[in-house]
């Protein structure tokens, strides 16, 4: 049995150039599928999030639009209400490292996505120390969406982004598009990336695309989440 941190956004919403607050929060079944995956695979979740506050989950995305069917809607709103972790997160500064590097008491560590974390964990040092350290660790990392917008204000004691010269995936300037919100944005997920140094692999838009470099694994979009989990599940095992 393994204990898994879940690092969500404490963001209720995502501040357009323009200087209008879209509403948002962490993308609902991003989070809830790999939960349950990690759960029937027996391991244990902790909830952490910036400043401790209890995160906040996006209203669209509990939508029969954005899933799909109302029958798929329906399972991932009771897969959130037995998601109990969630009303308990510690403070992400609060998470200790321990002497292996790693974050303290945890063996893997997962950022679902939604556009809260465009943000605030896009300029978390907090977090962004988190992500440095288990990726150093050897620890896996699982990331999916715009989860990966944290790993932004993750650096090294040299001051290099961590992201410089891995390989993964993220949401993608065309799946933005097509969600009518890029041209309001302050800047879109894979410019940065790429600017940091990444090598963003892009796969189909909507598609489950999973990329793994080392201890790290990345999923494109919501549809990618549960493969993200289950790769992680593997590096667990």
């Amino acid at each position: 049995m393994s204990q898994i941190l879940f690092v969500l956004t404490g963001a209720q919403h995502w501040t357009l150039a323009d200087g209008t607050q879209h509403p948002t929060g962490f993308w609902a079944d991003e989070a809830v599928t790999p939960y349950e995956a990690f759960k029937a695979a027996g391991h244990r979740i902790t909830v952490a999030t910036p400043g401790g506050v209890v995160p906040s989950v996006d209203q669209a995305s509990l939508s029969a639009e954005a899933n799909g069917s109302q029958e798929a809607a329906d399972r991932v709103a009771q897969g959130l209400d037995a998601f109990v972790e969630l009303g308990q997160p510690l403070s992400v500064e609060d998470v200790r490292i321990d002497s292996g590097g790693g974050p303290a008491g945890f063996d893997a560590v997962f950022y679902p996505g939604g556009h809260g974390p465009m943000e605030d964990l896009a300029t978390d040092s907090d977090s962004g120390t988190l992500l440095v350290r288990t990726l150093e660790s050897g620890r896996p990392l699982g990331i999916v969406c715009h989860g990966p917008a944290a790993l932004l204000a993750a650096h090294t004691q040299q001051g290099a982004s961590a992201v410089h010269g891995r390989r993964l995936t993220g949401f993608t300037n065309a799946e933005e598009q097509q969600t009518g919100l890029a041209a309001k944005a302050k800047w879109l997920l894979q410019d940065r990336l790429v600017e940091a140094g990444a090598h963003f692999d892009e796969g189909a838009p909507w598609e489950p695309h999973v990329v793994v470099d080392g201890n790290l694994v990345s999923g494109q979009n919501p549809a990618s989440a549960g493969p993200v989990a289950a790769e992680v599940i593997k590096m667990l095992g």
